[in-house]
């Protein structure tokens, strides 16, 4: 738990729910009318597609799945709750729990339009999305041998914190497009200026729609072989015993 909180507070931060213009095109789940009618039609004046509704640990609260991650709602629609529910006996992060999988399957879409960096003895593998500007985004990739050493296999996806505008974003393309996209994206984090692609088709705006669904709060943010979220840079040495230590539970 600790861990966690200290890697909370090692990401870049980027717009909030209540600010975000981006929809997906996704459909949601067929549901029971009843079930899911109220909660759609409440979360679509916010801007928000919901994606199914399911029960919860807290009784007369819904678990609703939707592109800007989980969050909790009353049955009939008139209450959104926002935030992490947390089991107190089992310590377990039920509002995490809900996603893990979400993004295991998610991130398995992506594979093809990500960069990597492939450690020669793979151990394990992270999947972080990243921004070029974010401070402990560039922390992160300048430690990359130290990751790549300890048998972890880095793999991008772009995550513009400023949205789907602006330079932030028009550079995570360039990026993206270059010829050598592994280099260009190192040069980026080292502050160099990106150059411009002309005719740049890069799923930019996709990886950024799956990091919302994804509930992402900033930048770094590495997902795990098994789904799990860790918000915030970690060393190699911290991130290689917290994969060693899943592995031997699994």
């Amino acid at each position: 738990m600790k861990k966690l909180m200290l890697a909370a507070a090692m990401v870049c931060s980027f717009s909030t729910l209540a600010n975000t213009e981006i929809e997906t095109a996704s459909e949601p789940m067929v549901m029971a009318p009843l079930a899911l009618e109220p909660i759609k039609e409440s979360f679509a004046k916010l801007g928000v597609t919901v994606k199914s509704v399911e029960s919860s640990p807290v009784a007369g609260l819904k678990t609703v799945l939707t592109d800007k991650g989980v969050l909790y709602a009353s049955p009939d629609g008139k209450y959104l709750m926002q935030g992490n529910l947390i089991d107190l006996e089992s310590r377990i992060n039920v509002t995490d729990q809900a996603l893990s999988g979400v993004r295991k399957e998610g991130v398995a879409q992506y594979q093809d339009s990500m960069i990597v960096y492939k450690a020669e003895n793979e151990k394990h593998q992270i999947t972080v999305f990243t921004d070029i500007t974010c401070g402990y985004c560039r922390k992160l990739h300048r430690e990359l041998e130290d990751y790549l050493s300890a048998g972890i296999t880095v793999k991008y996806l772009a995550y513009p914190r400023g949205g789907l505008r602006g330079s932030g974003y028009e550079d995570l393309m360039n990026v993206w497009c270059a010829k050598d996209a592994a280099q260009a994206l190192t040069d980026a984090k080292a502050g160099q200026k990106v150059a411009k692609v002309e005719n740049c088709s890069a799923p930019v705006a996709e990886h950024y729609q799956l990091g919302q669904s994804f509930g992402l709060s900033g930048t770094p943010a590495i997902i795990l072989e098994d789904g799990t979220l860790i918000p915030g840079y970690q060393p190699a040495d911290s991130l290689a015993k917290m994969l060693e230590d899943k592995g031997n539970k699994s």
